[in-house]
């Protein structure tokens, strides 16, 4: 008798993780839901349901890691052996670094990355000795450049991606037939940027180009079907990526060009506006798997982006000169400092 796959989803009451687990319901997948809004978890238990699958609501900070396993004890009781863990949930500060609170950024670790981390670990417990299942841990191509406005949540991207390169390394290792995979994902319009925590005067926005959470949720989970290990989604976001492994240099310069102003939108910021950064914003309203930018999330189609590509050009252009200008800064230190240690050399010798 063949066994009905269980899915793990975190994060799964809005956004990506709302759009994921509707995908691997549609998939053949019964659902965990792991999340800690009210609300969005049971809409999403019924958009589950709607598919035909069974669903579970999990509510679980995962920041707390005796939370996480918990869910996955709850969800192996009640639905079954689990198959299928993604790694979803996340939260950030958009703000210049020195307006982040430690404990604001330190909270943002702690969902985004440590979430990442308890997850996996509660996943393996129960995957390993089976030896099968598959994980999938959703990155973004801010795990691979960073940008102005977003330390916390960069930082965190690029844990996860550290975190996740080993992890799989040490599986690999072992010869264990559990999979490890991550995503990245591009700009997504998605309910977040109506409620993470922000010090910035308009209101903050996915830089383009966006995409919506069906095409992230149909990558995630055709990763758990096939186990691929590593995929950035987007054509602009692959380009991105590659110029910031070749020339990081270049990627830092047309980040701090380009990602600022990118980031807003020209709406004041509501001085009443909800932030999750400790507790859920969705305890009586569900607000699904959408944000606010569905006019413009039609990837490197929109037409708003294909407008900007000339001055992405000039941007690039000027990261370009940055760059080289840092090049030669840097050629020249350092043969003053080579100059230098010769000339303490020669003094020393007398």
């Amino acid at each position: 008798m063949t066994r009905t796959p269980i899915a793990v989803v975190t994060g799964a009451s809005a956004g990506v993780g709302r759009a994921t687990a509707v995908a691997l319901a549609r998939r053949g997948f019964d659902i965990a839901l792991v999340a800690r809004g009210h609300a969005g978890l049971e809409a999403a238990a019924a958009d589950v349901r709607q598919e035909g699958r069974r669903a579970l609501t999990v509510p679980t900070d995962v920041a707390d890691f005796g939370q996480v396993d918990a869910a996955a004890t709850r969800a192996e009781e009640e639905l079954g052996p689990i198959t299928a863990w993604v790694n979803d949930a996340m939260t950030t500060v958009f703000a210049p670094v020195d307006q982040v609170a430690p404990d604001e950024f330190a909270r943002a670790v702690q969902v985004t990355f440590l979430g990442q981390v308890w997850g996996t670990l509660a996943a393996l417990e129960r995957m390993r000795p089976r030896d099968e299942g598959t994980i999938v841990n959703v990155g973004s191509a801010l795990a691979f450049i960073g940008i102005p406005l977003q330390a916390a949540y960069c930082s965190s991207k690029f844990a996860c991606r550290g975190f996740f390169e080993s992890v799989r390394a040490e599986l690999l290792h072992e010869g264990s037939n559990v999979r490890m995979a991550m995503v990245h994902l591009p700009a997504v319009n998605t309910p977040q940027f109506d409620w993470c925590k922000t010090t910035l005067p308009k209101h903050p926005q996915p830089v383009p180009p966006i995409y919506e959470p069906e095409v992230a949720a149909d990558a995630i989970a055709e990763a758990v079907l096939t186990g691929r290990p590593s995929r950035v989604l987007g054509a602009w976001n692959k380009l991105l990526v590659a110029s910031a492994q070749v020339a990081p240099n270049f990627g830092n310069h047309y980040a701090a060009i380009g990602a600022w102003e990118s980031q807003m939108t020209d709406e004041p910021v509501a001085p009443d506006r909800r932030v999750d950064l400790y507790s859920p914003v969705d305890g009586d309203d569900d607000h699904g798997a959408y944000g606010r930018f569905g006019s413009r999330a039609n990837g490197v189609r929109d037409l708003s982006f294909l407008k900007s590509l000339p001055q992405a050009g000039a941007h690039a252009a000027r990261a370009m000169w940055g760059a080289g200008a840092d090049a030669v800064r840097s050629r020249r230190a350092a043969a003053a400092a080579r100059r230098l240690g010769a000339r303490h050399g020669r003094l020393s010798a007398r």
